[in-house]
């Protein structure tokens, strides 16, 4: 039997569902909240995944909030262009590291040769003084235990991968930040794009109050690390203490590091002033408590103030953890993420109280 021509070929409509419909309303919610788990988790898993691509650019945002921050305060005294005090604050750093390592790089380099050689001598020392107290301690067991801390916490064996993968996480560092630092407006409209209009302006509001504490933070720590750095330089060098200038660097550079980094330099500090006896190690305790008492009670709350109040033992948890994860950058840039973190649920909770007040309004 022939079909007529004005027959069309289509196929007859057929209104029975289909076998991936859902009808039930009860289902449709339960399936949509399923698959809302399941990109929240893929979302995790993708964070993961780049875990240390997004540290290394979190750790660019805090270079340009540095670069910004100087900027911004070079903006006081000089009335040029943006752009040209961006050069300046890095054109003086760059200078500053040169003139490190031109000037200060052989005698340094000669103190770090000394460095374990005296700190394996005072360790000794230690463990001797022990053994006659009558504690059954050897180097054996002092090497094991620091073996397995050192495996545990991965603070060096897991940092970035070997001298090559630092140097290029902070050439990538540096690249971004000045990219960052140049133009920020551009990157925060760029990324406030993406989110929905209703959220834009609470985007904005959020994103210019991490600027400020960021800036603030960073300014703090600078001046910590300068004058942690600098006074403990002159109080060593005074006094005749060995390598003087290298634990002045030292513990400017570990006071970027709360908690940590004031701890580590104060031992190695302490065990180099008492391989000059004990006089000069009473000395180096003197000056290590002396330093951080006035750090923590002066130069600490005065910036505080000025930024976020961080519990110090929420900081140190936050330490431990990106320190197992990420190593040395995760160590560094701990209390500046914890900073971030509060600021956005301060943000939250401010937003919630005001939706609560406007609905009580209402009611």
């Amino acid at each position: 039997m022939s079909a007529d021509a004005g027959d069309t070929l289509t196929a007859p409509t057929d209104d029975r569902a289909s076998p991936t419909r859902i009808s039930s309303p009860a289902l449709q919610f339960e399936a949509k909240r399923a698959l809302i788990w399941v990109l929240i988790v893929g979302v995790v898993v993708l964070c993961i995944h780049i875990s240390q691509s997004l540290l290394v650019i979190f750790g660019a945002m805090v270079f340009a909030a540095m670069v910004d921050g100087g900027a911004r305060l070079l903006g006081r005294i000089l009335p040029v262009g943006r752009s040209l005090r961006i050069g300046i604050v890095l054109l003086a750093t760059t200078a500053f590291f040169v003139w490190l390592g031109l000037f200060a790089g052989s005698q340094i380099s000669q103190e770090a040769a000394q460095f374990p050689e005296i700190l394996g001598t005072q360790v000794g020392r230690v463990l001797g003084w022990l053994q006659t107290q009558g504690f059954a301690v050897s180097s054996d067991d002092v090497q094991r235990l620091a073996s397995q801390l050192m495996s545990g916490v991965g603070i060096v064996t897991r940092a970035i991968g070997g001298l090559f993968g630092a140097l290029t996480l902070l050439v990538l560092i540096l690249i971004i930040g000045i990219y960052v630092a140049l133009e920020p407006r551009l990157y925060e409209r760029g990324v406030a794009w993406m989110l929905p209009r209703e959220k834009r302006r609470d985007f904005h509001i959020t994103a210019e109050r991490m600027a400020v504490t960021m800036r603030r933070l960073m300014f703090g720590r600078l001046l910590g690390m300068l004058f942690e750095g600098a006074v403990t330089w002159l109080a060593l060098w005074a006094y005749g203490v060995p390598m003087a200038s290298l634990l002045g660097i030292l513990t400017g550079l570990l006071a970027f590091i709360p908690n940590i980094g004031a701890f580590t330099s104060g031992v190695l500090m302490v065990l180099v002033g008492f391989s000059g006896g004990v006089d000069m190690g009473l000395f180096t305790i003197a000056v290590y408590v002396v330093i951080q008492t006035f750090d923590g009670y002066v130069i600490v709350p005065m910036i505080a103030k000025k930024t976020v109040d961080l519990a110090p033992a929420l900081v140190l948890g936050m330490q431990l953890i990106m320190g197992v994860l990420f190593g040395i950058l995760g160590l560094f840039l701990a209390d500046p993420l914890l900073a971030m973190i509060k600021v956005a649920l301060e943000r939250r909770a401010e937003l919630n109280g005001q939706q609560e007040a406007e609905s009580a309004n209402g009611a």
